[in-house]
């Protein structure tokens, strides 16, 4: 497969996966701490890497997993006890991060933990990483780690679908017919988290906060169903990698940032045309009311 394939296929697959787990955080008014656990994963690759002394994928996975959970928790708990959200999810994610990049410096400087790498992603060198697994052809590591997460994904949510729906709509009926509302949130989590450390070769921590938020935000706008939204936000994703590794081939750019920034420029469109929500689409109803009132 050429070069400029994988590049599309991994960053589709990193807008599918990213698109269909922000669907819930933009439900639950959970965007911000889509960036918090996006920043604090780094610490989890760190730990990982400390313990097995290994960049096993696998290992950086678990590792990411757990601290974007401790990340949920500690900010539910500061939360719980009288502090803002905003403030709570500001002072875990700072410092997480922080004991991160200080593990960095001291255990890990002379490994390949870059941590501007992990922040801004490279997707133009992902298709060099290949990895040889039983009788399949090398595939690039960045491929089989998004199609595993995305896989995981999408069974969580087939089979955990109706509790993700009532407790994203409704959490107070949720609770009052029995359905574990912490754990579906702290299993979110942890789905952020795993899909965070799969989009890193890819996007970047930052920049993966973008294909997060924005195609679930698009997709909001346009409708009120919730499977039209995952499969909407799905496709915005993939339309905003393969736009945007043109648009970066065009203009000699980073791959990665043209993607996040197609992102936000189809969140711009929907927010000015979307026909139930837009902006112009609200204005002209009042701007014929008024000729009305006027004749």
């Amino acid at each position: 497969m050429s070069y400029e394939a994988w590049i599309l296929i991994i960053g589709s697959m990193a807008g599918i996966t990213c698109g269909v787990v922000g669907c819930f955080l933009i439900l639950r008014k959970l965007s911000m701490l889509a960036d918090a656990i996006s920043h604090t994963v780094l610490l989890g690759i760190v730990l990982a890497f400390l313990i097995s002394q290994s960049m096993n994928g696998l290992y950086m996975l678990i590792g990411a997993a757990a601290v974007g959970l401790l990340t949920a928790v500690f900010v539910q708990l500061l939360h719980s006890s009288g502090i803002q959200e905003d403030a709570s999810i500001g002072v875990v994610f700072t410092f997480l991060f922080a004991i991160g990049v200080i593990l960095i410096t001291i255990f890990a400087d002379n490994v390949h933990l870059d941590v501007d790498h992990a922040l801004m992603g490279e997707i133009a060198f992902v298709p060099f990483d290949l990895v040889q697994i039983g009788f399949l052809p090398p595939l690039p590591k960045a491929f089989l780690m998004l199609a595993s997460v995305l896989i995981i994904n999408l069974v969580i949510i087939v089979l955990f679908y109706k509790e993700f729906k009532i407790t994203s709509f409704d959490p107070q009926m949720a609770a009052a017919i029995g359905i574990p509302v912490l754990l579906i949130h702290y299993l979110l989590m942890v789905m952020v988290s795993i899909t965070t450390v799969a989009s890193f070769d890819s996007v970047g921590a930052i920049l993966v906060v973008a294909m997060l938020i924005a195609p679930g935000a698009s997709a909001y706008l346009l409708t009120n169903k919730l499977s039209v939204m995952l499969l909407l936000s799905a496709v915005f994703g993939v339309i905003a990698a393969v736009v945007g590794y043109y648009a970066a081939s065009y203009i000699d750019a980073s791959i990665s940032g043209c993607m996040a920034m197609m992102n936000g420029i189809i969140f711009l469109l929907v927010f000015l045309f979307s026909p139930s929500k837009g902006i112009l689409s609200k204005r002209l109803p009042q701007k014929k009311l008024h000729e009305q009132i006027g004749k």
